[in-house]
């Protein structure tokens, strides 16, 4: 009597499940196939597509997304994509040609649209959002390929799709870099996010070269026309320009005051000790003006804060030492200079003085150095044939600059339209203010070098928007998952362990990926099990519901 052979198959599913899990939840294929379009006897949908790329770019501890056809080697991709997906149809071919697609929709417009959805699913709230920008430096040429191009927007006009009117593609051109590498092409991401968990609303891509001022209030009357929104609005100082503040009047808005403003250099300086008073922020105080700035009213919050106004004078005193080192080195090579007349002494002198922000020179001389013709020692009565000039100094500080820098060090104000206390405090304005931090925690995330940023197959500007989609679209998972598990933490009054064994009601979800490491589905005869999954990532998954918990088999 013959044996029977058992079928064994053993697939990856790590903490997969867990993003694929959120990205159910969020109904974000249907989201995306019912504003891309499907084609009949398609393999893959647009919305399956982006749920792999999301997979892959929130794979982390694998391959970064330019290695898509390899990442999904060995992985459950029937189980966490769909039915019949396998893992050598996920190919670059496929994934250049989606994102091609994308860009001819409108990445702004499928993200928003991706957005509104999850952000109604999982009652993210929106009293206050948070706009800002940052540079992402890219190698390469990245010229536009017309031909592939016009095939895509051939196909998705066959299709009858929407898309946007006269989509360009960005450019990726040098400009303004806030990586500090002003060697690298660049594009940027604009972002607005929610205070509520960090949960990015809104993301729009353009060109390098692109100035925050002549875009941040487009971007915010843009996101008022996508979305239902009353709150506030918190910006950097890119917000705060006179045509800016005209162009708001219909919003709230919080924004940082530029200190090149006179108004502002004045009014940071020029407070008495009794307008302070300790903010309920630990180390940190605050003093309330009032402000008519560009024809505006508005209230002003002058904010110090003690950790750096401590470390700002330390600064000040550092440059104060260095500059002086310097200036004594170029008034020495100066005073060995010879002019040939006093006035040109003079200017040079002068310009050199005026160079310093902490220096200048005083007791200026301007010595004679008399040339003669002739040999020797010249008589009283002889002519000198030429008169040149030297000049001598002495190096002094500004007291007054550096008094003033020592006594600006820690502060910055705050400007918001709201006038009402009652509505918004003046404690209120600062800590919407220190939220602005979400969005520098998102731009940091995507900037990870562990996260996709030179994929082979992204060779065009339409892909590389379409890639940063994409990007924006990871951490809208990701957040929504990290505020969900943290919620339903704090709710019940538990933890789990973060990396030094520790309980915490605030993990990170990329230790809780960590954790997921070596889980695996194991089909044996078709029958599915799972392997590795330790009572403590179970209750992980249960707390992140339902649309998780089927990925792992719990019911």
């Amino acid at each position: 009597m013959k044996e029977s052979q058992v079928a064994i198959q053993t697939l990856d599913i790590d903490h997969l499940g867990i993003v694929a899990g959120i990205i159910d939840e969020m109904e974000l294929v249907e989201e995306v196939n019912k504003i891309v379009g499907i084609k009949t006897k398609e393999t893959l949908t647009p919305g399956q597509v982006v749920k792999a790329m999301i997979l892959n770019g929130l794979g982390f501890l694998s391959a970064p997304l330019y290695l898509f056809g390899e990442f999904f080697v060995g992985k459950a991709t029937e189980y966490l994509i769909g039915e019949g997906v396998l893992p050598e149809h996920l190919n670059d071919d496929k994934l250049g040609r989606e994102l091609d697609k994308y860009h001819q929709i409108g990445t702004t417009k499928i993200f928003t649209a991706v957005a509104i959805k999850a952000a109604h699913k999982f009652q993210v709230e929106m009293d206050s959002i948070h706009l800002d920008g940052t540079s992402m430096s890219v190698e390469g040429e990245y010229k536009k390929e017309i031909k592939e191009i016009d095939e895509i927007k051939q196909e998705t006009e066959e299709n009858k799709l929407e898309i946007e009117p006269e989509m360009k593609a960005i450019e990726i051109v040098h400009g303004y870099s806030r990586d500090k590498r002003p060697d690298l092409k660049q594009f940027i991401i604009d972002m607005i996010v929610t205070g509520d968990g960090d949960i990015p609303l809104y993301l729009k891509v353009d060109s390098g070269n692109v100035d925050d001022k002549s875009v941040f209030v487009e971007r915010l009357k843009e996101f008022k026309k996508q979305w239902t929104f009353e709150g506030i609005s918190v910006a950097d100082s890119a917000l705060y320009t006179a045509e800016n503040l005209a162009a708001m009047r219909e919003l709230k808005w919080i924004t940082r005051v530029p200190l090149s403003i006179k108004e502002a250099k004045n009014k940071i300086v020029d407070i008495k000790e009794a307008e302070w008073k300790d903010s309920q922020i630990s180390g940190y105080k605050i003093a309330a003006k009032e402000s008519e700035y560009a024809g505006i009213k508005q209230r002003w919050i002058i904010v110090e804060s003690e950790i750096r106004k401590k470390s700002s004078i330390q600064q000040v005193e550092k440059q104060v030492k260095k500059q002086e080192a310097k200036a004594k080195a170029a008034l020495s090579k100066l005073s060995r200079q010879e002019f040939a007349c006093q006035p040109d002494a003079k200017i040079v002198i002068e310009k050199l003085s005026k160079s310093w922000k902490y220096h200048q020179i005083k007791e200026i001389e301007y010595i004679e150095k008399l040339e003669y013709k002739t040999a020797g020692r010249p008589s009283k009565l002889t002519e000198p044939s030429q008169i040149k000039y030297q000049i001598k100094g002495q190096i002094e500080t500004r007291e007054e600059v550096i008094e003033t820098e020592k006594i600006n060090a820690g502060r910055f104000i705050l400007a918001t339209n709201v006038l009402d206390r009652n509505e918004l405090s003046d404690e209120k304005v600062l800590e919407e203010y220190k939220a602005q931090q979400s969005n520098e925690r998102g731009f940091r995330f995507l900037k990870d070098p562990l996260f996709f940023t030179s994929s082979v197959f992204v060779k065009t500007p339409e892909r590389v928007e379409a890639i940063a989609m994409i990007m924006g679209l990871c951490l809208l998972v990701y957040n929504l998952a990290q505020r969900k598990l943290r919620q339903e933490l704090a709710k019940f009054d538990d933890g789990i362990r973060n990396q030094v064994k520790k309980i915490t009601n605030k993990p990170t979800m990329r230790w809780v990926f960590q954790m997921f490491q070596a889980v695996h589905l194991v089909i044996i005869n078709g029958q599915k099990q799972m392997s590795n999954l330790t009572e403590e990532r179970e209750k992980i998954v249960r707390y992140l519901g339902k649309s998780c918990s089927k990925y792992y088999l719990i019911t």
